[in-house]
């Protein structure tokens, strides 16, 4: 008779829950990660920087998503996932500490530790769920995530072009198995009823961290004005910053943001609405990266003429940011606002103009046209009822 050591671990229709202390501790860690992101960024503001930064904030964020989904489906503070998120927190600091150096001297902890930290959190699940039918999920992680461990490991080992290659072919195959639900020989894909998370704990932790990420901004943007001496310009522009900064949070928790629990709750499809969300929030994050890394070279250098590398991260920033936050409402509302379409425009028309302009009004600008946004649904909004949800999945 098999002993079924999993009782207790999986939540099952028991109500509400909350983020636990020990997922907020664990958010920490990616504040860290994604500042020096950021900062890496700033550091290599060319081509071949912007897409090796592409690669680092998704394996980043697929590390922290596929956690979160975890925590959601498992109770955090028992012991066997207690260990597992003490594991993932181990090994999302050796990345953090390794992110300078990913592409150059540090290739192989960064590969190593995104490895050990997927492989081993689904042997810590099959271990603890010996006897029940979710250890086949963690079964399917473990298949593709070793798929996916080879062009890892092989992309540390090599250098130039190569790595990225293989680094974004890994990529692909971790968020391209989580979207055809990890289809594995002899166990087949993951039913679509392992997908009905607790809404209100998945929807908080998807706040949480978008806020976290914001805080990179504050951080990032903060260090970099301690760095250099306090002058007019340099100060206008750690303002112009943070008003960034506020925007950025005020437009993500408009309405749909502070109606992503109801949205999951009243989809047609709630799986397909889970596996959704990551890749919306991942477009979210990542803008508000860039805007980070755009924001640090302007309150280091206010007054210089802006790069057009530059120019495509400031206003790159806010436009990534932008088209996830019109992605998300059509997920929670089935619609798109037209002032997230016209913004766009604006940034892309403003860009080329803006090479003959310091960067101070480069940073400026992109400020300006959130605030437009802002505005635009504030105005929408005065005066009329909350708008319930109607997801388009």
């Amino acid at each position: 008779m098999t002993t079924d050591r999993a009782v207790g671990l999986t939540r099952e229709g028991e109500g509400p829950q909350r983020a636990t202390l020990l997922e907020l501790f664990l958010d920490l860690v990616f504040v860290a990660a994604l500042a020096l992101t950021s900062r890496t960024l700033a550091e290599s503001l060319d081509r071949v920087g912007i897409l090796q930064t592409v690669v680092l904030v998704m394996a980043i964020w697929w590390v922290w998503s596929v956690t979160a989904l975890t925590t959601d489906l498992y109770h955090a503070q028992r012991p066997p996932i207690f260990v597992m998120t003490l594991w993932v927190m181990l090994g999302t600091i050796l990345m953090a500490g390794s992110l300078p150096g990913a592409f150059s001297d540090h290739a192989l902890v960064f590969a190593g530790a995104y490895v050990a930290i997927h492989v081993g959190r689904g042997i810590f699940l099959a271990a603890a769920l010996r006897g029940r039918k979710a250890q086949l999920h963690a079964g399917r992680f473990i298949f593709w995530f070793v798929v996916s461990a080879v062009p890892w490991l092989a992309g540390a080992l090599v250098t130039g072009p190569a790595r990225g290659l293989l680094w974004g072919g890994a990529l692909a195959v971790d968020y391209g198995a989580a979207w055809l639900r990890y289809p594995t020989p002899r166990l087949g894909r993951v039913p679509m009823a392992q997908y009905r998370v607790a809404a209100d704990h998945l929807a908080e932790r998807y706040q949480q961290f978008f806020t976290l990420a914001l805080g990179d901004l504050l951080l990032v943007t903060t260090l970099t004005y301690a760095d250099h001496h306090v002058t007019a310009s340099h100060t206008a522009a750690l303002l112009v910053a943070f008003a960034a900064t506020v925007l950025l949070w005020q437009i993500y928790v408009h309405r749909a943001g502070a109606l992503l629990q109801a949205a999951i709750e009243a989809s047609r499809d709630p799986g397909a609405f889970v596996r959704s969300a990551p890749n919306t929030h991942l477009l979210m994050v990542a803008g508000v990266v860039a805007t980070a890394a755009g924001f640090e070279i302007v309150i280091a250098h206010p007054t210089e003429q802006t790069t057009p590398w530059l120019a495509g991260v400031i206003l790159g920033g806010p436009a990534l940011f932008l088209a996830g936050r019109a992605r998300f409402e059509y997920e929670v509302f089935s619609r798109v606002s037209p002032s997230r379409l016209v913004a766009l425009l604006v940034l892309a028309v403003a860009s080329p103009a803006l090479m003959l302009a310091p960067a101070l009004v480069a940073g400026l600008t992109a400020t300006l046209v959130l605030a437009g946004v802002a505005v635009s649904d504030g105005i929408r909004a005065y005066g009329s009822p909350p708008e319930p949800p109607a997801p388009a999945l």
